[in-house]
């Protein structure tokens, strides 16, 4: 018995504001996850699968357009026509979606009962599916703890979209917790939800995120698939198949331990070449961030027009042309001087003293920074968009990570103050 476990299509996903970076590979982006869509179709019928199992959020939920709805199921047809039969759980997104409620879908799939977990038998391969569909966006109900019972001598597999506990970053949705899970007496749980693969539990029951087929924005970078499985006299093989078009990374380009520009733009074009190989051949989307601490800061920082068609022509000729630089970002910072034994005469009191000293302070404790944070900029963020104080396109005030190369970049700014002081 064979099976794909897939979840987190999101199929024609808005990906707002592309026209706004030039060069952007529009069309390539905007129609990736069909494409990545196909791909799974076709390594279902070229794998000769005997199911495939969808783990929620076929569809976005904002999304209204019909052929969206049209073109997955053109694609279940084919596997259709292949013999192959679709048992799908509708996620968070497809229970806001109009697409997913005028959608008539082809005979071979199968939808998780929404009203009540459900059991779907499989006499024929002695496997027994288990799942309950979203009705409404928000679930905050465990569902995995109200699924049935396992059917005794059949391969039992349980289909959850959840965040699970301990996912912070991720919506509460059904939440539920690996006791419950290993709980149920599965061999199999089907998870979706979240965007990266992670293997929770490896086996008895192996319990997995999937991860989505496509990543969308440089917040889901890596490989991207799913999980071809196989299972013969009892023994589960399982393996993570790329199935993604478009491949993200973010890629860090250390100034550390460089003084001369030649050979740092040699390392950073080094390091753009193992993304490229590691994407196979496909087309790259790439946030380039310039990070670390050495004197070659302040030119870089200081032209970072220049910097930044440079290193766009370094990626160009790094990928032969397949990588597309979405944004390149300053996290480092100028060679940290020793403000405590500078020859600068400072009171206790003296301003910049006091700055440098709540810097320290600050980049030691990160929920204090984020405190701090929130409370210097509440004024700006209440002025913004939703879309720009939180998800993949926020400016990442609400990241410790960006707050605390802001609070650097800062840093260093001061000790350049103090240093012109003592000159």
């Amino acid at each position: 018995m064979k099976f794909i476990h897939c979840s987190d299509l999101h199929i024609d996903s808005p990906l707002d504001g592309l026209e706004r970076y030039p060069g952007a590979p529009v069309a390539e982006l905007r129609g990736a996850t069909r494409q990545a869509l196909v791909n799974l179709v076709d390594l279902a019928v070229s794998r000769r699968v005997d199911f495939l199992v969808i783990a929620g959020d076929i569809f976005d939920g904002d999304w209204r357009d019909m052929n969206t709805g049209l073109f997955f199921n053109s694609q279940m047809r084919v596997l259709e026509r292949a013999g192959i039969s679709v048992y799908l759980k509708r996620g968070n997104h497809d229970a806001a979606s109009e697409v997913t409620r005028a959608l008539t879908l082809p005979d071979n799939v199968h939808v998780f009962d929404a009203d009540k977990p459900q059991t779907i038998r499989r006499d024929d391969l002695r496997v027994a599916l288990h799942g309950r569909s979203f009705s409404d966006r928000a679930t905050p109900n465990d569902l995995a703890a109200t699924y049935p019972d396992p059917v005794p001598g059949f391969f039992n597999i349980g289909v959850l979209h959840t965040s699970l506990a301990g996912y912070a970053a991720h919506d509460p949705y059904a939440p539920t917790s690996l006791d419950i899970l290993r709980s149920r007496g599965y061999d199999y749980w089907a998870l979706g939800h979240v965007h990266a693969r992670e293997v929770l539990q490896a086996e008895y029951p192996r319990i997995i995120y999937c991860g989505n087929p496509q990543g969308r924005h440089a917040g889901e970078t890596g490989a991207k698939g799913c999980e071809l499985v196989s299972v013969e006299g009892g023994d589960l093989q399982s393996e993570s198949m790329a199935l993604d078009v478009v491949r993200w990374a973010v890629i860090d380009l250390p100034i550390d331990g460089f003084t001369d520009m030649a050979q740092w733009r040699r390392s950073a074009q080094a390091l753009m070449r193992q993304a490229h190989d590691a994407a196979a051949g496909r087309l790259s989307a790439w946030r380039l961030q310039i990070v670390g601490t050495g004197s070659l800061h302040e030119p870089l920082a200081g032209r970072i027009d220049d910097v930044g068609a440079d290193l766009r022509q370094l990626a160009d000729a790094a990928s032969g042309g397949l990588a597309w630089v979405e944004k390149i970002r300053v996290r480092s910072r100028a060679s940290t001087r020793s403000f405590l034994g500078s020859p600068v005469v400072m009171s206790d009191d003296d301003p910049l003293l006091a700055c440098l000293r709540l810097s320290q302070s600050l980049q030691s404790e990160t929920q204090g920074l984020k405190t701090f944070a929130q409370d210097a900029l509440n004024d700006v963020l209440v002025r913004l968009p939703s879309s720009l104080r939180i998800g993949p396109q926020s400016i990442g005030f609400d990241d410790a990570d960006m707050l605390a190369a802001l609070i650097r970049e800062a840093e260093a700014m001061l000790l350049d103050r103090l240093g012109d002081g003592a000159s």
